[in-house]
């Protein structure tokens, strides 16, 4: 029996399973907060906490350990310039699991997995006054004298252009009188339609 065996298979061969721990280590340092199904969450956290342990130390031994499950230098260079630096005074428990609840089309549990100083940024929506204001300062700014003439004199040659165009009208066609319609096609062999009179009783 195997005792102890308490990682995770999600599901998933070896290889594949580490293939996804790389891409959301990628994503968990570049937009620090990912939201993913609870048992990912629980299996990436201790993963994430090494990681950010070794951006920390800052040396390139540390460097070279990080980079087998970060390959990208840019996030790579975050963690040790940007999140190692920002933890320096704290040993350990540098991410949380928040539980969101199940997930509608499966029902699978959702949780976010995030650093622990991590501060939503508040985008403050103008007032829609504000707006109209600013949108008139910049028309009137950048209205300048010259093009708001040369619109007008396109507006007037496009008006005088309409004038001289009159809309023409398609009058019917006059009807042909009787005497100039088609007479009747004449037999193939040149006698001429054939009248047939009434028949005579007896049956002669």
């Amino acid at each position: 029996m195997r005792h102890s065996f308490g990682n995770r298979k999600l599901g998933r061969v070896t290889s594949h399973r580490l293939a996804m721990f790389r891409n959301q280590l990628a994503s968990l340092v570049e937009s620090e907060r990912i939201v993913t199904t609870l048992p990912k969450a629980k299996e990436l956290r201790p993963i994430a906490e090494r990681i950010v342990t070794q951006g920390r130390r800052g040396t390139l031994q540390a460097r070279r350990l990080a980079q087998r499950w970060v390959a990208s230098n840019t996030v790579l260079q975050k963690l040790f310039d940007v999140i190692g630096p920002r933890f320096k005074d704290r040993n350990g428990g540098y991410l949380r699991i928040v539980k969101l609840g199940p997930r509608p089309g499966d029902g699978a549990e959702m949780a976010v997995l995030e650093f622990v100083d991590f501060e939503m940024k508040k985008v403050e929506k103008p007032a829609p006054e504000e707006k109209k204001a600013k949108g008139k300062a910049k028309q009137e700014a950048g209205e300048a004298p010259e093009l708001a003439a040369e619109g007008e004199a396109e507006a007037a040659e496009k008006k005088a252009a309409g004038k001289k165009k009159a809309p023409s009208k398609k009058q019917p066609a006059a009807a042909k009188p009787k005497a100039e319609r088609k007479a009747p096609k004449a037999d193939v062999h040149g006698k001429g339609a054939k009248t047939r009179g009434p028949r005579k009783a007896g049956g002669e």
